[in-house]
């Protein structure tokens, strides 16, 4: 089943010092059941390490390392 999400991309601060993150936003429509692929498919080409979680009001999380910078996809239906 297709649904609208809002994805939050955010982009952590390597620096100690620094919290502040770059964050990027956009609305998608996708299936459902293809959330994990889209997000491998986001980071195609990389070596990525990927930990999803999911909550109980159905927000889906993937915090991802890659090239040992942090960031995080946000998936919240609209």
């Amino acid at each position: 089943m297709v649904k609208e999400y809002e994805m939050t991309r955010e982009i952590f601060n390597k620096c100690s010092g620094n919290q502040m993150r770059d964050v990027f936003m956009e609305e998608l429509e996708l299936d459902e059941n293809t959330l994990d692929a889209y997000v491998r498919n986001y980071f195609a080409g990389e070596s990525v390490e990927i930990e999803r979680s999911d909550d109980k009001k159905g927000v889906v999380v993937f915090d991802i390392d890659i090239s040992e910078q942090r960031q995080r996809l946000t998936f919240c239906e609209i």
